[in-house]
């Protein structure tokens, strides 16, 4: 389907968001790296240019990148400020008591003899004058000198310089961010002067400066010249829309330049969302420590899952800052996102989204489509079968519903021969029961029409209808809960309504479903399968797949099946990812937890989980080597008297009798985090949290604050 509205080519209207009157529209384009920091809605030009050359290093899988400056990798050893500041202020006591004892001669002339054998006699016998005692004076520094060095090293001198001295006031104070040069300033637009652009460059450049640009603009204007360096769309055609709109070039099908609000930090130069920082804990790998969190495209293409009971943020403080992030870069023309939840569930205003389907509000201005844009029966019956009965289908990761899928291919097809289209939800109740009057009349439309294997389908039909254990009954049953007054205006097949297909995820249109869980939660759950499987199934058969396209699935209860796990494994290769909630993992058939957590690539544990969730965590995270260092205390046994007087002194003192260490160090395997830990010690607003990317790059479980 064209981003207009138009009729794709399988023939079902798919985004039908009107386009907004200007010039000619560039398509969007791949999508670019993360990035680090948020920037205003509308910064004025220094803000936006500070933000635009701000450094944005290589970094480990998830670090906000926005400023970031790289630690060690490994945690150096620092001594204690107490321990360094005593050690260092023995060390000079002994420098100057040793110089004092050599230049009172209390330690003999040793240290003279170099002295006497290499200078001229007249200077040793003290008749050299001034020359001879300058000398003299100086070989006394020399060799004082010497001393304190060596002190100095054993008291660590140097260490005290870095930490307290000149390097360290240099490190805290700001540095002074030097303007790039302009052949590398990215607000200077070099790739487009380089490619004979110039005066598209200059343009834009201006723009910036008089502060009429912002970070989705240049986003989506990077991306359309991504495009015409593919090949994809002519030099002219972006020159001449960026000469007559500026930074408003290349817009948006709908219009928008940003959201009217934002709640979390974003850097549309990397495509990073700020989610919170890595804490200050010694569980967390030393490079990671205080580093800011940002998720981007490289981390949600392989899936993420939070888990988390409520009020523990996986709404407010996951799912809002992502579905954000994804609206922004959908502006930018780099993704298409598909938003699912509750009515009034909090995942952004209304005019975030192009499309807002309500389903069950008679004010929706959008329908959903029930068989997904697609023409195939066998397709949309596959599809409609997992979101009927996909939960009702053997947890085993084996199991299937090819059953069900079979019976709905044997409806649908003869009906698309007769009619057109796909049945109703009515109709299909209707066919599901055998009712006379409608399978008649489908059966009279067959005949005579030359489609044997179409009747062959209905016969088919009717002979497994009469043995047990028919799973037409089953389908009826959930096809009924859709057949509700609540939803008689909506999955209308006729053509009256907007229906809104998953097909269009080729464009970068933001979407939002808002089901019905109040005094509907069965029916709210199978939407939710719907809207999975025909994500799933859209974003494989897409053609053009530099789109990135997620789905951010608010709670994924009742969901997750056999069928759903497979297509998450597969939503990698096609540039795509989701993003799923559980309050529990008990909301997933026991067979099918282990397979869930293996498919995503990022998996968040949220405070407040219990030791039996904490466990299925535990075993997917696996363990590691650590050194565990054993400390015992074993008590001196004096064997002279003296010593017994010693050790009896000394108990009388302490309090404590005279013992001896022993330190044993020795190599353990050991859970990353245990179930004990992930259910107590991780704090509210917190969760534990473990990445990959789509090249295979890996980060540990790590601590983060979600508020920091």
């Amino acid at each position: 389907m064209d981003s207009d509205g138009t009729q794709d080519a399988r023939g079902t209207q798919a985004n039908p968001v009107p386009r907004p009157a200007g010039p000619p529209r560039i398509p969007a384009m791949p999508p670019g790296p993360p990035t680090e920091q948020a920037v205003p809605p509308r910064p004025d030009g220094t803000a936006f240019l500070n933000w635009l050359r701000a450094p944005r290093p290589e970094a480990l899988p998830g670090v906000w990148r926005f400023g970031y400056r790289p630690r060690p990798v490994e945690e150096p050893e620092l001594t204690p400020t107490r321990q360094l500041l005593s050690g260092a202020l023995i060390g000079l006591l002994c420098a100057w008591l040793l110089c004092s004892l050599l230049y009172n001669g209390y330690l003999g002339s040793f240290w003279l003899w170099p002295w006497f054998a290499l200078a001229p006699d007249s200077w040793t016998t003290g008749r050299g004058g001034a020359v001879g005692g300058a000398a003299s004076w100086i070989y006394e520094a020399l060799v004082f000198g010497l001393v304190f060095i060596g002190l100095g090293r054993i008291g660590r001198w140097g260490e005290i310089w870095q930490r307290f001295g000149p390097p360290a006031w240099h490190q805290a104070a700001p540095v002074q961010e030097k303007l790039p040069d302009p052949q590398e300033d990215p607000a200077e637009w070099p790739q487009l002067r380089a490619a004979g652009a110039a005066d598209a460059a200059e343009r834009l450049a201006g723009d910036a400066r008089a502060g009429l640009m912002r970070d989705v603009d240049h986003a989506r204007i990077s991306r359309a010249w991504q495009g015409v360096r593919t090949g994809l769309h002519p030099l002219a055609t972006f020159t001449g829309a960026v000469l007559k709109d500026g930074a408003a070039a290349c817009a948006h099908p709908s219009g928008a330049r940003d959201l009217t609000s934002r709640v979390a930090r974003h850097d549309l130069v990397t495509g990073q969302v700020r989610l919170g920082a890595t804490a200050d804990d010694a569980r967390n790998p030393y490079a990671y420590r205080g580093a800011g969190l940002g998720l981007g495209p490289d981390l949600l293409g392989t899936s993420l899952l939070a888990v988390g009971p409520p009020g523990s943020g996986k709404t407010g403080a996951v799912v809002r800052p992502l579905a954000e992030s994804l609206c922004l870069n959908a502006l930018a023309g780099r993704a298409a996102v598909v938003v699912v939840g509750g009515a009034g569930a909090g995942l952004g205003p209304a005019d975030a989204y192009d499309v807002v389907v309500r389903i069950g509000n008679p004010d929706s201005v959008y329908d959903l489509d029930l068989y997904g844009g697609s023409g195939d029966p066998d397709e949309a019956a596959a599809v409609l079968a997992e979101a009927l009965v996909g939960d009702l289908t053997d947890p085993h990761p084996s199991g299937d519903s090819r059953r069900s899928t079979t019976v709905l291919a044997q409806l649908l097809g003869p009906f698309r021969a007769v009619h057109g289209r796909f049945p109703s939800v009515p109709e299909l109740r209707q066919l599901l029961d055998m009712a006379p009057g409608p399978w008649d009349a489908l059966r009279t439309g067959l005949q005579g029409s030359g489609q044997e294997s179409l009747l062959r389908e209905l016969d088919a039909r009717e002979r497994q209808a009469r043995q047990p254990g028919d799973v037409a009954a089953v389908l009826a049953d959930r096809v009924a809960l859709l057949d509700r007054p609540a939803f008689a205006g909506f999955f209308d097949t006729s053509g009256r309504s907007r229906p809104f297909s998953l097909t269009s995820l080729d464009h970068p249109v933001r979407v939002r479903v808002d089901l019905p869980e109040r005094g509907h939660a069965d029916a709210s759950r199978m939407l939710a399968r719907l809207v999975l499987a025909q994500f799933t199934a859209s974003v494989a058969a897409r053609e053009d797949r530099s789109l990135f396209a997620c789905l951010v699935l608010d709670d994924a209860s009742a969901v997750v099946t056999p069928e759903a796990v497979r297509g998450i494994q597969r939503l990698r290769s096609a540039n795509a990812g989701a993003v799923l909630t559980l309050r529990t993992l008990d909301d997933v058939p026991r067979p099918l937890r282990g397979p869930l957590l293996g498919a995503t690539g990022c998996r968040m544990a949220l405070s407040g989980l219990t030791p039996w969730d904490g466990q299925d965590f535990a075993e997917v995270w696996g363990k590691e080597w650590i050194e565990a260092r054993d400390v015992t205390d074993r008590q001196i046994i004096a064997e002279t008297p003296a010593g017994k007087a010693v050790h009896m002194l000394r108990r009388v003192i302490t309090g404590k009798a005279p013992t001896a260490r022993a330190v044993t160090v020795r190599q353990v395997e050991r859970e990353r985090w245990s179930a004990s830990e992930l259910a107590h010690a991780v704090p509210p607003g917190h969760a534990v949290l473990s990445l990959t990317t789509v090249t295979g790059d890996h980060a540990p479980p790590l601590l983060v604050d979600l508020r920091g």
